[in-house]
């Protein structure tokens, strides 16, 4: 899948929401998933049953099942049992996929929120001495919605500039500023006039607010670094616009893809480094949005030739399918 000519993006979505409903504890999942936990080492059980709350459990399975199908779809000569064997970590403590001479057939990233787990991949990008970094977030406006618009409404001394002063160690002071006092003139669909009520005006608020959320958190894993970086006030994204939502999800294909926005400025250190990256964020159903963010080095030419794909909703019968083939389980690892 792919070749060193054509590198491919990957862009994958499994919903866990459904998934195993008659598990109510991470660890009823030993039952419940037993066919998708058979495919994974069991290393990586513990990492599922850690979770206190079976959602997460669920989403953290999910993801893993993701990488084992991305390697063994772009490295068939690579047989399923033998793909733990390569999965480690750079520096950074970033998952990446590493074969012995060095090479990475597939460059690849996870996130996960409110049910969905996502994956963002270029694979047969494999020029001597170049690299791809990818970077991928997913934010789900409505899961915590209750409780800000509760703060931003009700509580005096949080209002909307309190709420977002409680980020502003993460964000670059402009975009503070932005999110604080330019909103309403800066983006033509922001909700204007008599009409609109106080929810209706904290709604588009927090979509932005989660819009350049998800701008930031998919750049710096692009980069390896997470919210950690010791530049992550330097960053700064200039006049993001949120991608309008879906009203309905669907159930697969592009059904649940919305608005893709891409016309943002990116900022680091002083320095415009939009030029040398891809970054988009688009809408997913109503509530989500999906970040992808990617970057090859040193030639930053042939990734902002690559095309950012729609995202492929997958299903668990098509992923685990395999796992009915003997010498694709891996419960004795």
């Amino acid at each position: 899948m792919g070749s060193a000519a054509q590198p491919q993006v990957i862009q994958w979505i499994l919903d866990t929401r459904a998934l195993w409903p008659g598990a109510k504890q991470s660890r009823e999942l030993e039952t419940h998933a037993s066919r998708a936990l058979s495919l994974l080492p069991s290393s990586t059980h513990d990492k599922v049953f850690r979770n206190y709350h079976v959602r997460d459990a669920k989403m953290v399975l999910a993801s893993h099942l993701l990488k084992h199908y991305l390697i063994s779809r772009t490295c068939p000569d690579i047989p399923w049992h033998d793909i733990p064997k390569y999965l480690t970590t750079d520096r950074h403590k970033k998952p990446i996929f590493l074969l012995p001479d060095g090479t990475q057939p597939v460059s690849f990233n996870v996130s996960h929120q409110a049910g969905l787990v996502v994956l963002s991949a270029v694979a047969g990008y494999a020029k001597p001495g170049q690299e791809v970094d990818v970077g991928v977030d997913i934010v789900c406006t409505s899961e915590r919605r209750d409780r800000d618009v509760k703060s931003i409404l009700d509580d005096r001394n949080v209002g909307w500039f309190g709420f977002v002063d409680i980020y502003s160690e993460v964000f670059a002071p402009s975009e503070v500023n932005y999110l604080k006092y330019s909103l309403l003139s800066s983006i033509p669909s922001a909700p204007k006039g008599p009409e609109t009520t106080q929810e209706e005006l904290v709604d588009f608020q927090l979509r932005c607010f989660y819009t350049v959320w998800c701008l930031r958190e998919a750049y710096v894993k692009m980069t390896g670094e997470a919210l950690m970086a010791e530049w992550i006030r330097e960053l700064e994204f200039r006049r993001f616009v949120p991608p309008k939502p879906v009203k309905e999800e669907g159930v697969g294909g592009k059904e649940g893809t919305g608005e893709v926005r891409r016309e943002h400025e990116i900022w680091c250190r002083g320095r415009r480094v939009d030029g040398e990256c891809q970054v988009d964020i688009r809408s997913w159903g109503p509530d989500y949005m999906l970040c992808t963010a990617v970057r090859t080095k040193p030639d930053k030419e042939d990734g902002l030739r690559l095309v950012l794909a729609d995202y492929e909703v997958l299903d668990l019968e098509g992923i685990c399918g395999g796992g009915r083939e003997e010498g694709m389980k891996l419960t004795t690892l």
